[in-house]
């Protein structure tokens, strides 16, 4: 496998690298979050093994920001921080697997073995579409016919609920529980208000309607 080891300890990181190239990994050894942090994105890494304390970029801000642009290659946290809200922390943040310092070279290799077995992440979607209305999930970006729109934070959700719902009717039931984290009828109208609302910016200023009513059932998304 391809491991990038993400250690500013210089024994320990040499230590964990030299182990690995032994058992035949090509193992890449940096000591700063920051440049960690670009070389996951583009090294194309079966396993990081990262440790949360690091210059510049700390490991669990590293990790977020990996899973936040749809980076799915498994972390293993390898840190001295073991109490049981640092590990939960650590999995909260995006990690596959924790282990504490000090450590058995042995274990760590069990461990990164098993996360190279795992089947590969599907991709995070950083877009949505349907006909010429893209909504851009990392940018928050909302395009129709190439033209910016300006959504309001739960028109943006709304129409994010829809469109990964493309093509399928969302009750209002189901709109209150999605976007609204309801889970109960509050007999008000905020549902058929911000469903106008979200029309009058995508939909009334183009000539087709994206946003469609089905009567007696709810609404639904499709070009």
């Amino acid at each position: 496998m391809k491991i990038l080891v993400i250690e500013d300890d210089a024994t320990t990181g040499t230590y964990i690298a030299r182990g690995l190239r032994e058992e035949g990994h090509v193992v890449d050894l940096l000591t700063d979050g920051r440049a960690g942090l670009v070389a996951a994105t583009g090294g194309g890494y079966d396993v990081l093994i990262v440790d949360r304390m690091l210059p510049h970029v700390d490991g669990l801000s590293l990790v977020k920001t990996l899973r936040g642009a749809g980076n799915a290659t498994p972390v293993l946290f390898l840190t001295a921080m073991g109490s049981v809200e640092d590990r939960i922390g650590g999995l909260n943040a995006g990690g596959d697997d924790y282990l504490v310092k000090p450590f058995a070279f042995g274990e760590l290799s069990a461990r990164v073995a098993a996360l190279g077995r795992r089947p590969q992440a599907v991709e995070q979607e950083t877009a949505l579409s349907v006909g010429d209305l893209t909504l851009d999930l990392l940018t928050r970006r909302v395009t129709r016919a190439g033209q910016e729109i300006d959504l309001l934070p739960r028109e943006f959700a709304l129409l994010e609920f829809l469109l990964r719902r493309k093509g399928r009717v969302q009750t209002r039931t189901m709109l209150l529980e999605g976007v609204w984290d309801l889970s109960f009828d509050p007999m008000t109208n905020v549902v058929e208000t911000h469903v106008s609302r979200l029309r009058a910016k995508v939909d009334k200023p183009f000539a087709s309607e994206l946003i469609k009513t089905v009567r007696g059932a709810g609404y639904r998304i499709d070009a």
